[in-house]
């Protein structure tokens, strides 16, 4: 790789990497499978870094790689590290912990295609045919497992399944852009 290659792949993996992480775990549901599954996505993305002018939308399918990798990963059933009670050294920003808790547990309930959906949909606030992209399926599939999704979610949810549902496990800042995407609240209000 040529040093401007290497230079550009390391600002954009700096660039997304909080971005990367925090949809990953929000996939899996543990901050050190989230790591894992991060690294081993920007090291495959890393792997075609040259080939990159050919690809039409880089953010896609960086987030295609990281849902992949995170499958691949969640359909693993052995684990080398087993859950344990003790709580991170610092809690994540968000509204109401409780809530967070709630729909992040309601999340882990979920299995991993669907999960990834209504993650790459609500929380990484991308539209249907950018999470097909990133998913490697079709529309209505995503619109299929969103449906499946929400219900289960609605269902395990119940009273607090409403719009500022996702505002708890929504990012105190978002890396790309400060400004909220016309998707957001159409995110938030399919929840209803």
């Amino acid at each position: 790789m040529r040093t401007g290659d290497l230079e550009e792949f390391r600002g954009f993996a700096q660039e997304r990497l909080v971005h990367l992480r925090r949809t990953a775990y929000l996939m899996c549901g543990d901050w050190h499978h989230a790591e894992d599954i991060t690294q081993t996505a920007l090291a495959k993305l890393y792997s075609v870094w040259g080939r990159r002018r050919r690809i039409q939308n880089l953010e896609a399918y960086a987030h295609r790689v990281l849902t992949r990798t995170c499958v691949d990963h969640m359909r693993r059933r052995w684990r080398r590290e087993q859950p344990s009670c003790v709580l991170p050294d610092r809690a994540e920003p968000c509204m109401d912990p409780a809530l967070g808790l709630q729909v992040r547990a309601a999340l882990a309930v979920l299995p991993p295609r669907q999960r990834a959906v209504v993650v790459l949909r609500y929380w990484a606030d991308l539209d249907i045919a950018a999470t097909a992209a990133a998913m490697g399926c079709s529309v209505g599939t995503v619109k299929s497992h969103t449906a499946r999704a929400l219900d289960r979610l609605r269902s395990l949810l119940g009273d607090h399944a409403d719009a500022d549902t996702f505002e708890a496990l929504a990012p105190s800042t978002t890396p790309t852009s400060s400004a909220p995407s016309a998707d957001s609240t159409r995110g938030k209000a399919a929840l209803r």
